[in-house]
C-alpha cells in the first residue's frame, strides 16, 4: 500500500484591490490556506479561504491520523479528520482545515490513478454555469458600473451579483439605487442576483424585495441571516425571487434543517467550508432528497470539478477576491466563456497547481 507520507499547510494574505464590504462585514484581505499531502511522489493539494489559524489545525490536529492512511480511502480519512476535531470547534475553523486537506486528499488520489478529477468523480455537465459575483457596497457607482460592464459585455458572462443591505440594512435607499444601476448597466438580458449578506430583518427583507421586483431581480441571497431558518422562509414565502442561503453550513444536518424548513428555494453549498469534496457531496445528496439545486459559493476553480459531477446543479459563484487569487496564485485556473467554465480534463487532478514563487511574497503563517 503507497501511504500518505506527510500533511502540511501554509497560509497567504493577499490585499484586495480596493476597499471591499457587504452588508455587515468590511475588509481589506483575503487569506487562503493551502493544505498539501504527499504519498508515491506526488503531492495533492487543496485550499480553503480562512484565517490563518486553519494551517494550524492542519498540522497540529489533522496531521497525526492522516499520515499514513492510505490514499485510495478517502471516506475513512474523511471520518477519521471529523473525529479528531471533536473538541476543536467544528464546525468553524476547524472546519476548514478540514475542507482543505479533504481537497487536497481528493486531488492527490487522482494525481496517483492519473486521471483528472472531474473523471474521477464522473460528469454530469461539460460545461458549469457561473455568475459574476463582487459589486461590493464600498464600490462606488463608476467602479461597480465597470466591473458590471466586464462580465456582461465583455466575458459575456449572463448573470451577475451585486451586494446589498449595507451597514446592517440601514442604507435601503443607496440599496435600491445601486440595483437600478446594475440592472440599467446590464440591461434586460442579463439575471441580475442581490446578496444582503443577513444585512436585513424578515420583514425588512421582504418590503425590499418588492421593491426588487422593479428591476427584475431573478435570485435574493441571505436576505436575513442564514441561521435564521424562520426568516428565510417568510422572506421565500413571499418573494418572487429565488431565495438562497447555506454557505456558512459546515455539516450536514444544518443543510439537513435548512432543507426541512423550507428556507431556501435552492441550497449554497462551499467545499471550502463544509468538509471540502467529500461534504460537497454529502450536502448535494440532502439538496437533491428535498428537490433542490445546490449553487457552489466562491473558491470557482475548487468547485469546478465537483459542481460539474452534481446533477442538481444551478451555477458557481464566479467571487472576484477569489478569482483574482486563484488566477495569480495557480497554474491552470480556468477562464469563463460565454457564461460556462470548464473544469480541467487534460491534466490529472483537479489542474490547479500552485505557483510557490508567487505565493511566498504573501505567506503569513
Amino acid at each position: 500500500m503507497t501511504a500518505i507520507r506527510e500533511v502540511r499547510a501554509t497560509a497567504y494574505r493577499v490585499l484586495t484591490d480596493r476597499p471591499e464590504a457587504d452588508g455587515t462585514l468590511a475588509w481589506d484581505a483575503t487569506t487562503l490556506v493551502v493544505a498539501e499531502a504527499d504519498a508515491g511522489g506526488t503531492t495533492g493539494t487543496g485550499w480553503t479561504y480562512a484565517p490563518a489559524a486553519a494551517a494550524s489545525v492542519v498540522a497540529e490536529t489533522l496531521a497525526a491520523v492522516v499520515a499514513g492512511a492510505d490514499p485510495m480511502d478517502i471516506p475513512a480519512t474523511w471520518t477519521a479528520m471529523v473525529r479528531r476535531a471533536r473538541n476543536a470547534g467544528r464546525p468553524g475553523i476547524a472546519g476548514y482545515a478540514i475542507s482543505a486537506l479533504d481537497v487536497a486528499l481528493w486531488d492527490l488520489k487522482a494525481r496517483l490513478m492519473e486521471v483528472p478529477l472531474v473523471r474521477l468523480f464522473g460528469t454530469a455537465h461539460a460545461a458549469v454555469p457561473v455568475y459574476g459575483s463582487g459589486g461590493f457596497t464600498t464600490y462606488d457607482d463608476d467602479t461597480t458600473a465597470a466591473q458590471l460592464r466586464h462580465w456582461a459585455h465583455e466575458q459575456g458572462i449572463p448573470r451577475v451579483k451585486i451586494k446589498i443591505g449595507e451597514s446592517f440594512g440601514s442604507a435601503v435607499p443607496r440599496d435600491l439605487h445601486r440595483v437600478a444601476l446594475a440592472r440599467e448597466v446590464v440591461g434586460p438580458g442579463v439575471e441580475l442576483y442581490v446578496d444582503a449578506n443577513g444585512g436585513y430583518t424578515a420583514k425588512q427583507a421582504v418590503r425590499v424585495e418588492r421593491r426588487l421586483r422593479d428591476h427584475d431581480v431573478r435570485w435574493f441571497e441571505e436576505p436575513v441571516s442564514s441561521d435564521d431558518l424562520a426568516g428565510l422562509r417568510l422572506v421565500r414565502e413571499r418573494s418572487d425571487a429565488d431565495v438562497a442561503a447555506g454557505e456558512y453550513g459546515s455539516d450536514l444536518a444544518y443543510f439537513t434543517r435548512m432543507c426541512r424548513a423550507g428556507a431556501v428555494d435552492c441550497l449554497q453549498v462551499d467545499a471550502t467550508r463544509c468538509g471540502g469534496y467529500t461534504g460537497w457531496f454529502g450536502a448535494a445528496a440532502v439538496a437533491a432528497g428535498h428537490n433542490l439545486q445546490v449553487s457552489a459559493h466562491c473558491a470557482p476553480n475548487l468547485h469546478l470539478p465537483a459542481a460539474a459531477a452534481t446533477p442538481a446543479l444551478r451555477h458557481i459563484e464566479w467571487f472576484h477576491d477569489h478569482v483574482r487569487i486563484e488566477s495569480e496564485l495557480f497554474d491552470g485556473a480556468a477562464r469563463p466563456v460565454g457564461g460556462v467554465a470548464h473544469p480541467s480534463d487534460g491534466a490529472p487532478g483537479h489542474g490547479l497547481v500552485l505557483r510557490p514563487d508567487v505565493a511566498a511574497r504573501y505567506r503569513v503563517a
